[in-house]
């Protein structure tokens, strides 16, 4: 498909945002290599695309902005800093201040530019400064209301969503006024306006190899029998002793007439079996759609976790590609979400263990999101401004090298279990059609 890549683009960066997100303890370095890679690449160059760039730095979140979900007994653990006065051994455990998220020296300003970064995106878009706006240090799906998980320490995700959702969105679109047109309304055009008005719907998508619990445990509603104004959506694997463990992280019922008051339509899971592939990818890519379509979101949040690519040293569980010139991969998703889907949209960054892989892959996306995506052979730039380019070895080119087809990673992901998930989802839309509205 062709995508002329016009669209008016927020990138969130700062060198304080790169300092900070290079400590994290999970991806040490790795945000200082991805925005270096992005650099290096041109793509924030002025003339790089027909894209409106704006390059935009982020606003630290304030202590009312972070206490918009998260509780405020974890915020004053987790932004002071560490050996203060509240780190005794039992309270560091109960907020979750321990094994794969200790504290480290700069845990406050990184929760602060983190969530700042993704709600500064979030508000170019709510603002009507951007259509789709980056924030690669974001995606933090696991982390919950009272404590850290999963490597993540602030619940940007949920952050986003919440403030999305309460954007004012338009039934149908409605004429371009100027700023002298709308101050000198009259107060029936004004009601007429108003009527016209509804509340925003904002859809989260995630495609990182781990089921984004932190995100669909906070939307979960399976009380609420109307329409919802958020719809969660996790694509990922699922198996016995996988991170994380969740009841939300399975596939939903099969038979609408039976189904279980635990079901909530607008928390959705769709599990992948070890070693999926562009060919699985492609395969549900319709069912995604289909969800969209019925849902009509305004707003659209794609978390970008690259640890389902081949080759993630820590997860090493899916073979998924990256060219966008193979249908299913990764870049396939991202470029027919930009080019197709309608509404505004927020990329953000999450999983992905191997640091110049999260370099290469959301070097990519973004050359996709800017509408002129690089070849996928794109050497890597032996620039000294450039930094880490012997990690890049041995192929030093764009592509994440993946597990030959036939290699030792086998796509388990039959003909017969892919119906059964279209069978599941089948209902699910079913749902779904019944419980639409204006939100």
């Amino acid at each position: 498909m062709n995508y002329s890549g016009s669209e008016r683009v927020v990138y969130v960066v700062s060198q304080e945002l790169v300092k900070y997100a290079s400590r994290l303890p999970s991806n040490p370095g790795r945000s200082l290599l991805v925005h270096s890679l992005v650099n290096a690449l041109g793509l924030l160059s002025p003339g790089y695309s027909s894209s409106q760039l704006r390059v935009v730095k982020p606003k630290p979140a304030t202590d009312d902005e972070l206490r918009v979900y998260h509780a405020p007994t974890y915020l004053d653990v987790v932004l002071q800093a560490s050996g203060a006065s509240l780190d005794s051994v039992e309270v560091l455990a109960e907020f979750g201040l321990e094994d794969d998220c200790p504290k480290f020296d700069g845990l406050p300003e990184y929760v602060r530019l983190v969530a700042g970064a993704t709600l500064t995106a979030a508000n170019a878009l709510k603002l009507g400064l951007s259509d789709i706006a980056i924030n690669w240090d974001g995606g933090r799906h696991h982390a919950q209301k009272y404590h850290a998980s999963g490597f993540c320490y602030v619940a940007d995700c949920v952050l986003a969503i919440l403030a999305l959702r309460r954007a004012i969105a338009l039934v149908r679109s409605p004429l371009k006024l100027s700023l002298s047109d709308l101050m000198i309304q009259t107060q029936s055009q004004s009601s007429q306006v108003a009527q016209k008005q509804r509340k925003s719907r904002v859809m989260y998508l995630d495609l990182d190899v781990h089921f984004s619990d932190g995100v669909s445990e906070a939307f979960y509603s399976p009380s609420n029998v109307g329409p919802s104004q958020v719809l969660t959506f996790s694509v990922h694997h699922a198996a016995p002793g996988f991170f994380p463990s969740s009841y939300l992280a399975q596939l939903p019922p099969t038979d609408s007439s039976s189904t279980p008051t635990s079901f909530d339509p607008f928390t959705l899971s769709l599990p992948l079996l070890h070693g999926a592939s562009n060919r699985t990818y492609h395969a549900i890519w319709p069912i995604i759609e289909r969800v969209k379509n019925i849902f009509d979101p305004d707003f659209v949040i794609v978390q970008c976790g690259i640890d389902a690519l081949a080759r993630d040293p820590k997860c090493n569980v899916f073979n998924w590609g990256l060219d966008a010139k193979e249908e299913g991969s990764l870049g396939w998703y991202v470029l027919r979400i930009v080019g197709e889907w309608k509404g505004k949209k927020l990329f953000l960054g999450g999983g992905g263990y191997s640091a110049p892989n999260a370099a290469r892959a959301w070097s990519y996306l973004t050359s996709i999101i800017l509408g002129k995506p690089l070849d996928i052979t794109t050497p890597i730039p032996d620039d000294p401004s450039h930094h880490g380019f012997p990690m890049y070895a041995p192929s030093f080119t764009l592509d994440v090298p993946r597990v030959p087809p036939v290699g030792n990673m086998q796509d388990t992901n039959t003909d017969e279990y892919l119906e059964e998930v279209r069978e599941r989802f089948d209902t699910v839309c079913r749902v779904l059609e019944g419980r639409k509205g204006s939100s």
